[in-house]
């Protein structure tokens, strides 16, 4: 190549080189408008929002205990029962029948116990003619070890007989049991919330892999409870004692208090019978929370849907940055953690000088909009908020400015954010 095309390369080079940095230069200096907001002191309430069903807090699922025909029905869904009020009839013939043949059994096996009373009676005053006799040489000793055998026999039979009537006790008062539960009682004061039997139907009796007929349910509705779902990540904030504000879907309009007084400590199942008609095929792991409804209306029922958010946590009068405005990033120094990746640093960026600098931030509580600032920025330091393409693509030191009514109405309608 020759001196002067060897020049040549150089100056086209050159000039490539400084159109490139000039490009790069004008890129770099032209500001990006952005929405901004300053750094606010606020309350923030931090909530778990979860649904459920509302449902008694004490309730009984009543089964059959024995089988047979129902042949008295004696209450309606919604009526309301006190304790031991007659609910239905099993047919007892059956029943009555065994347990008049047990009562017949015990009276003979008394019977014969009383006679095996008096076999033992005589055969001890048989033993003892008989060792008299002995001793005074008149019998031999085979006829005294056979009056002692014969005793020994009769306390055997005697003891037998005892035992035929215990057993035969023990006989009667399971049927006596069995004939008793033909007759359903209510087992506490409450409102029959649900009635699965009719008149003529035949109960069954449940068994290890076939559940018996279910026959009613009763609910105490005087304290009720909304049974909620609450995601596994929102689970570890929840605690025994926190408050919740209930929305009931048949009380629109309506917000009832409610107290967190249990947090499951094993994932729902999808055929919980609490939750039937919530639970589903998903992979998503959900935990049972239960709150006590303050104050219910006379009108609950059982199955109602509910909305629920559970206090978690409140600050006062704290530094505030909308959750639109956190960004995280790699660590621009390159560090890593023990696995390897990079580290991750969460922050904001700081309007200052006409340049967005990124903040690194230690964040508190989350409310709805807005999460508390621990550390990082002041109250009062005006930050980017938006829109959301600015705050993933500028970079730390670039230049902004704030975005015009006009540019901030467009933004918004596209809901880039707030300023």
């Amino acid at each position: 190549m020759t001196r002067r095309k060897r020049l040549i390369w150089i100056i086209v080079a050159g000039v490539l080189v400084l159109g490139a940095g000039a490009a790069v230069w004008r890129s770099r200096s032209q500001a990006t408008p952005v929405l901004t907001a300053r750094v606010a002191t606020q309350d923030i309430v931090s909530k778990v929002t979860a649904n459920g069903k509302i449902q008694a807090e004490n309730k009984v699922e009543m089964s059959a205990l024995v089988q047979g025909q129902v042949v008295n029905l004696a209450v309606r869904e919604g009526d309301k029962v006190k304790k031991g009020d007659f609910l239905l009839q099993i047919d007892r013939n059956r029943a009555a029948a065994e347990e008049a043949g047990s009562s017949a059994a015990l009276k003979a096996s008394l019977s014969d116990r009383d006679s095996a009373k008096e076999n033992v009676a005589q055969a001890q005053r048989d033993f003892d003619r008989a060792r008299r006799n002995y001793e005074a040489r008149i019998t031999s000793e085979a006829d005294f070890q056979r009056a002692q055998s014969g005793l020994e026999t009769a306390r055997s039979a005697f003891e037998a007989a005892q035992n035929r009537v215990d057993q035969m006790r023990a006989g009667l008062s399971a049927n006596r049991d069995t004939l008793s539960k033909t007759t359903v009682r209510a087992p506490i004061e409450g409102v029959v919330t649900t009635l699965r039997v009719k008149a003529g139907e035949v109960t069954v009796i449940g068994t290890m892999n076939n559940p018996g007929t279910q026959l009613l349910t009763v609910s105490d509705m005087s304290t009720v409870e909304a049974v909620l779902m609450v995601d596994e990540t929102d689970t570890p904030t929840v605690q025994v004692g926190q408050k919740a504000l209930l929305n009931i879907d048949a009380y629109p309009g309506r917000t009832f208090d409610g107290l967190v007084t249990e947090v499951g400590n094993s994932p729902i199942l999808k055929d919980d019978p609490d939750l039937q008609g919530l639970t589903t095929t998903s992979d998503a792991i959900n935990f049972k929370v239960k709150v006590k409804v303050q104050a219910p209306p006379p009108s609950i029922r059982p199955g109602f849907s509910v909305t629920a958010d559970i206090i978690t946590d409140v600050k006062q009068k704290v530094a505030a940055v909308p959750l639109a405005a956190v960004i995280v990033r790699d660590s621009p120094r390159g560090e890593k953690n023990e696995a390897g990746k990079l580290k991750t640093e969460q922050g904001v960026y700081a309007l200052r000088d006409g340049k967005a600098v990124f903040a690194s931030i230690k964040t508190g509580i989350t409310g709805e909009l807005m999460v508390e600032v621990v550390s990082g920025v002041p109250a009062g330091e005006e930050i980017v908020t938006g829109p959301f393409k600015a705050l993933r693509e500028i970079k730390d030191g670039d230049r902004v400015k704030k975005m015009s009514e006009k540019e901030k109405k467009a933004a918004e309608g596209q809901g880039a954010g707030t300023s």
